[in-house]
């Protein structure tokens, strides 16, 4: 996988149902690396924490391969990479092949994957839609958040490579699915929910929903 595009966002006032909030899902190419500490991307805002940035989900990625679909289906916005809020866009990714707990080499830095984005109302913001929302949930192209093992700079153009995959995890999309889809897999839900390197903000979501079956 090659890093296509690397994205800061800066905190941002925007009206919400009559309400002024601040968002930092605007996020744009630079031209610079971006650093990845623990807990987020070194100058990226992040405002709202109890849902973005933190240990568990330190830095987000996209597939730049699936920005085609999106625009097809968005063709009026101003497309950019970063439209999903992204730190770091990528050719070749392929949720479809990630594993909860799988350790990447990416530019000088280790990471390890955690979930798949939860999407929210900010995403409808950048998008000028809340349509996209449910878009979104309906596509398997989540993209991942993921821990940094080891901080550093990531650039344009540093490839992303699997550098060791645990035994016995579950699939980026099985958890994905597990999140969304009507009638999920008890048996690998209450196996989700145990899981050792799943983030526990997924984690909250996946135990709520095995209460409610």
């Amino acid at each position: 996988m090659k890093i296509i595009s690397v994205n800061i966002g800066k905190s941002r006032k925007v009206q919400w149902r009559n309400k002024a909030i601040e968002t930092g899902i605007f996020k744009f190419p630079v031209d610079h690396g971006i650093e990845l500490g623990k807990e987020d991307v070194v100058d990226d805002d992040v405002v709202d924490r109890r849902y973005h940035g933190g240990i568990d989900k330190a830095v987000y990625l996209y597939s730049a391969d699936h920005y085609a679909f999106w625009k097809n289906k968005y063709p009026d916005l101003e497309w950019d990479y970063g439209m999903f809020g992204e730190n770091i866009t990528l050719s070749g990714l392929n949720e479809k092949e990630i594993q909860i707990g799988d350790i990447f080499q990416i530019g000088d830095c280790r990471i390890q994957i955690s979930q798949p984005r939860q999407p929210c109302f900010k995403l409808g913001i950048r998008f000028e839609s809340q349509k996209i929302v449910k878009d979104f949930i309906n596509q398997p192209f989540p993209g991942l958040y993921a821990r940094v093992i080891e901080t550093g700079t990531v650039y344009k153009n540093d490839t992303m490579r699997l550098s060791e995959r645990l035994h016995n995890s579950i699939g980026l999309i099985e958890v994905w699915d597990l999140l969304y889809k009507p009638d999920p897999d008890i048996d690998l839900l209450e196996y989700a929910v145990d899981h050792q390197h799943l983030a526990e903000d997924c984690k909250a979501s996946l135990r709520k929903r095995l209460s409610n079956i």
